[in-house]
């Protein structure tokens, strides 16, 4: 009898590890990448490169980093960019080498880790929720914004904590924030389409019983997770990346910042994303320039939530990228990237978008 309880639970944890690793492709973000000597990655040696720590409302340090325009002119406008779930700030790897180098107009990045990934610190059990993800987002603000106009953008669980800013303060939106782009995001119903819901529910039992053990045995989690490593990573492909071929080198990156993120994160905050629902909150996006850009081979966050959002925002650019999945950012980075650049310079130019029929692009 004993012999059996045992192999029982050695099959749940293992399943479980497995259900852990499909609900990290919900959201993205990236550590700090490394360089070759351990130190960092390119994007913080910049000369105009300064890191920081920001202490959440409830004392989680958060890691930041500011990035100045690349020839050390005055910023025009600062871009914050906000990661997802299991993810960290490696995923803007190509928005960092690209938004910094602009002359028209000058942009200075700020990019942080969410509390729990990559170098922020870990929160208090119940720590780990949306709602928190909008303070932290808030103390990011009062800490690094400077005069210049802001645009928030989100990837993912990153979006969402943006709309959870807007739910809290929706008075900075418009005088304050001036632009958002919400990149393969969801205003809510997260698992209704796409991924089945069975994986991405709370009630889930695997779900919670890797919950419980991970608070337990965090280490023997962690070990069954990395015994995983070529199932996760062929998961990762097939899940996070669209129809077209994809660069090796990415699905890895993706893989090591979803392996990156302990076991207690991805189970803590599963929770709050299944029950995010904030279409309420993207009325405080009305009075700022929208972009809503989704993949329309996405699976985990189908094209059909950024329909959704744009419905709630009917002057909002939306951009329907053809054949990218969830990982769109990395994917067809220059397409996102040229259309963070006309975001910016709307901003700073004083316009409006003045197409609110959906765009369509695949090249």
């Amino acid at each position: 009898m004993r012999s059996r309880r045992v192999v029982a639970w050695s099959a749940g944890v293992l399943g479980a590890a497995v259900t852990g690793a499909v609900m990290s492709l919900l959201s993205y973000a990236s550590r700090s990448a490394r360089r070759d000597d351990g130190s960092g990655d390119p994007v913080w040696g910049r000369e105009h490169a300064r890191e920081s720590t920001v202490a959440a409302d409830d004392g989680v340090p958060l890691s930041v980093l500011e990035v100045g325009p690349a020839d050390g002119g005055a910023p025009e406008v600062t871009v914050v960019l906000v990661h997802g779930y299991s993810l960290d700030s490696r995923c803007w790897l190509f928005q960092c080498a690209e938004l910094p180098e602009l002359v028209d107009p000058r942009v200075r990045l700020v990019l942080y880790d969410q509390r729990g990934h990559g170098r922020s610190g870990r929160p208090a059990r119940g720590g780990g929720t949306i709602e928190q993800l909008g303070a932290d987002l808030d103390a990011v603000l009062r800490a690094t914004a400077g005069s210049e106009p802001v645009v928030l953008v989100g990837h993912s669980m990153g979006g969402m904590t943006i709309m959870a800013l807007a739910e809290q303060r929706p008075e900075l939106f418009g005088p304050r924030v001036r632009a958002v782009a919400l990149l393969a995001s969801s205003a809510g119903q997260v698992g209704a389409h796409g991924l089945p819901r069975p994986w991405l529910s709370r009630h889930n039992p695997l779900t919670a019983a890797l919950g419980v053990l991970a608070g337990w045995q965090p280490g023997l989690v962690e070990l069954v997770r990395r015994g995983g490593a070529r199932v996760t990573r062929n998961m990762v492909r097939e899940l996070a990346f669209g129809d077209r071929g994809v660069d090796a080198e990415l699905v890895e990156l993706t893989e090591e910042m979803i392996s990156g993120t302990s076991v207690e994160t991805v189970t803590g905050f599963l929770e709050t994303l299944g029950a995010h629902d904030r279409r309420a909150a993207l009325a405080a996006l009305r009075s700022c320039e929208v972009l809503v850009l989704g993949g329309d081979a996405d699976r985990i966050t189908p094209f059909t939530h950024s329909e959704t959002m744009a419905a709630e925002l009917p002057e909002a650019e939306l951009v329907r990228v053809a054949g990218a999945g969830h990982m769109v950012i990395l994917e067809r980075a220059e397409l996102v990237t040229a259309r963070l650049t006309g975001l910016v310079r709307r901003v700073v130019r004083g316009t409006r978008t003045s197409d609110s029929a959906e765009k369509v692009s695949g090249r």
